[in-house]
């Protein structure tokens, strides 16, 4: 009989590349996970490793076993989330993942509203850029994933998981007060490519929705400060250093000498949305959180202020659900 944790050990080898990384993303050492593949090349009879270098590759045959316990341990994790699960009683731990916008916008009023239910249910949290985010959900690290998705910048949803869209986030300029456009109800690209800005890293994903802001124009902005925390975004702003783009989700009440002005031609809007697996649809866990979820962001998320314009801060609810 093939042991499932010896299955689960090699299905990571398979997705993470190596003993080392499946061990990583386990939570086991990596002795661990080599004796639970040792286990099962017993229990098949045949070699499911081999050495290649410093590194392990997967067998012909390991490779075929890998795939069989992909389907196996889909499932398995589908039976759980169904049969085996009360629809009543939402119970369990949660493993949720999300970028950090939406851990203050929406996690931190979701994990309030399941306290004072008194609910039994356990969510642990981890904050990633919405490209680790699905990635983990994908591998199975995590359960439920909150992404973002700007209308620049497309993110890719692998087909075993589902996506459903919650709100749309609008981001502003925000500017010094003493700044020439502070007083503006709108600015659009043009008027915005001499600007010295401050952005999240190269690479992350809203750095990439900066970018693109100014492609059609054949420019570059200046981006003198690289700094992943919108937080930072808005100091600098205060202090009159720089200027910065920072969405509404989660944005705490601005400073008295910090102005946002919306963004026009395009509007700089990104999609927020939650991904989770397929097997785990009927899990009364996630309905229980995507319902909570869905009337947050379809109310309007708590703390996000109204920008000078007028323009209301809350996120703006996306009707229906979406695939990838």
């Amino acid at each position: 009989m093939i042991d499932i944790g010896s299955l689960r050990a090699l299905t990571a080898v398979e997705q993470h590349g190596s003993v080392i990384a499946a061990s990583e993303a386990m939570g086991f050492s990596p002795s661990a996970v080599s004796q639970q593949v040792k286990k099962l090349e017993k229990e098949a009879g045949f070699a499911v490793l081999e050495r290649r270098g410093r590194g392990v590759l997967l067998t012909e045959r390991g490779l075929a076993l890998a795939a069989y316990g992909r389907r196996i341990l889909a499932e398995l994790e589908e039976l759980q989330s169904t049969l085996l699960a009360d629809p009543a009683t939402p119970s369990g731990s949660l493993r949720v993942v999300s970028f950090s916008t939406a851990c203050r916008g929406l996690v931190g009023p979701l994990l309030a509203r399941l306290e004072e239910s008194g609910a039994a249910l356990s969510i642990s949290v981890l904050a990633e850029d919405p490209r680790e985010a699905v990635a983990r959900v994908a591998n199975g690290e995590a359960d439920l994933g909150l992404v973002h998705n700007w209308n620049s910048v497309p993110l890719v949803i692998p087909e075993h998981l589902t996506l459903e869209w919650l709100c749309e986030d609008v981001a502003d300029v925000l500017v010094h007060r003493r700044h020439p456009l502070a007083g503006r109800t709108e600015v659009a690209p043009p008027e915005l490519v001499d600007e010295r800005w401050i952005s999240t890293p190269a690479g992350a994903i809203c750095n990439e929705a900066l970018l693109r802001i100014f492609a059609d124009l054949g420019r570059v902005p200046d981006i003198r400060v690289y700094d992943p925390d919108f937080a930072t975004h808005i100091a600098m702003v205060e202090q009159g250093v720089a200027v910065a783009l920072v969405p509404r989700l989660g944005r705490p009440v601005l400073p008295r000498d910090v102005a946002a002005v919306p963004v026009v031609n395009p509007v700089q809007a990104r999609q927020v949305g939650l991904v989770h697996r397929k097997t785990m649809t009927a899990s009364p866990g996630i309905r229980h959180v995507a319902g909570i979820l869905r009337e947050l962001a379809g109310n309007g998320v708590p703390g996000n202020e109204v920008p000078a314009s007028g323009v209301p801060a809350g996120g703006v609810p996306v009707s229906g659900p979406a695939g990838p």
